[in-house]
């Protein structure tokens, strides 16, 4: 029988819809909705009939409004959990009229610590593609000739490996990238890719991401794995509205990929051709079955060709060239 973390995620019931619709490209399609303007609206409507109230709907005439989620309790749910903390992180930032409300997200009877020690227990040593193994630090591997380690721990910043979306990157990127490659991970979360792409042979990697605990956490992961700033660059910030950091970030790489969701994806379709080389090779994953059509157009709209598309349990990666 599978286990379950409820979280709950605290707003504004003008923010509920906006909110559910960005989790759907989470991979959350079930919610529970508690908002008090349900009870207010019930007690409006005149051709309701009705004798009593019961204790439930009662409840809901006081509920703080917010929206209630489960996720696996396993590693596939942390990397959902940390991608939504990330994305409500981003929202707080943004939020200067208070439309979010307070905006936080509980796990339900379970502590923070907890779950962060909990996730031990079955985050263990896995292997991606042909020759990528991946390991917490707390863990020890007997590597097989040829095979590349890559160290990394759970954190709060999304990418641990164990999402279907991140493998897929990580498979491709064994095939795609060459000695010397020059790589951009946009969106890189703990910069899992990045470090990927170095064990695979890039001479150089330039990380982005619009969170600055991101942007930390993935240089100290890249250097934990015995690379130093000879091999790469970080950026904090958002390439879709800042031409100064595109223009830092630069031209000419073999590679680039973005591991995001679909929106994200959509909106940088017209940048992805500044940053590559004519021959490069774009990899976008993160995507839902459901949004599959719309990025696809959106990429060969902005003249790439889909060389590929790969998929794991209703996750998505495409593989482009211009």
């Amino acid at each position: 029988m599978d286990n379950f973390i409820q979280a709950d995620i605290y707003t504004t019931s003008q923010a509920i819809d906006g909110i559910t619709g960005a989790l759907q490209d989470y991979g959350i399609t079930g919610f529970i909705i508690s908002d008090s303007a349900d009870f207010e609206s019930f007690l409006a409507d005149k051709n309701a009939n009705w004798d009593y109230v019961d204790d439930e709907l009662m409840g809901l005439s006081k509920v703080e409004p917010h929206i209630t989620i489960y996720v696996h309790d396993n590693a596939q749910g942390a990397e959902t959990l940390a991608a939504i903390r990330s994305l409500i992180e981003g929202w707080k930032k943004s939020d200067s009229d208070g439309y979010y409300g307070n905006l936080r997200m509980e796990l339900a009877n379970v502590k923070e610590e907890d779950w962060a020690n909990n996730w031990k227990k079955y985050y263990k040593p896995f292997r991606v593609g042909k020759s990528l193994v991946i390991k917490p630090s707390w863990e020890e591997v007997t590597p097989a000739p040829g095979d590349r380690i890559l160290e990394i721990d759970p954190a709060s910043t999304f990418g641990t490996g164990q999402h279907h979306t991140t493998k897929l990157v990580m498979e491709a990127l064994e095939e795609i990238v060459n000695p010397g490659d020059k790589v951009l991970d946009l969106g890189c979360g703990s910069g899992i890719l990045s470090i990927a792409a170095m064990l695979f042979g890039a001479e150089r990697v330039t990380m982005c991401d619009i969170f600055e605990n991101a942007v930390k956490t993935a240089s100290e992961n890249v250097e934990k794995n015995n690379f130093t700033h000879e091999h790469y660059s970080a950026y904090c910030g958002n390439i879709i509205e800042d031409e100064g950091l595109r223009a830092q970030i630069g031209s000419g790489y073999d590679v680039v990929c973005a591991n995001i969701v679909a929106d994200v994806i959509i909106a940088m379709s017209p940048l992805f051709a500044g940053f590559m080389k004519p021959d490069g090779v774009l990899l976008v994953s993160g995507i839902i079955d459901e949004r599959m059509a719309e990025v696809k157009s959106a990429l060969t709209e902005n003249g790439f060709s889909i060389r590929e598309t790969r998929s794991e349990e209703g996750w998505n990666c495409i593989i482009l060239t211009r």
